[in-house]
């Protein structure tokens, strides 16, 4: 099974607003930098989708080690709170629904063939690769209205 490493963010001018996501994959010598984002969402679903779309360029089975510097993101696999909130019919235990349940899915979707170790990194504090995907996500929400709408953000 390959070993890809993949950093990502998320970012929002206002949140909501138009917001961006940034990510870096690397395999061995590969190394593929991506980038889009959404005129009107949130910077959670930045994070979130930054992590669908790497994930979703991978062909093949893969041992992933994801970093992000979004708590949420990796706290909902570290600490089961997605399988969990998937178990529970995507609701939280206060009976309220879970927030961005369409990426959610997707998200689960994506990583299901693959073996998934969820790292937490520290954002802004000389990460090289995420910086790099901090500013792939701000240059992206830049582009405010040239991007598209986010369908699922209500």
């Amino acid at each position: 099974m390959k070993s890809v490493q993949i950093y990502t963010d998320g970012a929002c001018k206002g949140n909501p607003g138009p917001g961006g996501y940034g990510a870096v994959l690397l395999y061995k010598t590969y190394r593929r930098e991506l980038s889009g984002g959404f005129r009107h969402t949130t910077n959670n679903r930045m994070e979130i989708f930054a992590a669908i779309a790497a994930v979703e360029l991978l062909n093949e089975p893969c041992e992933i080690t994801l970093y992000s510097d979004s708590s949420y993101l990796v706290n909902a696999v570290t600490k089961r709170w997605l399988y969990n909130w998937k178990r529970s019919g995507w609701v939280k235990r206060d009976g309220q629904p879970v927030n961005n349940i369409d990426l959610w899915k997707r998200f689960l979707a994506a990583v299901e063939p693959h073996k998934l170790h969820m790292v937490w990194v520290k954002g802004h504090a000389d990460n090289v690769e995420n910086s790099r995907c901090d500013a792939l996500a701000v240059a992206a929400a830049a582009r405010r209205n040239a991007l598209p709408p986010d369908t699922g953000f209500r």
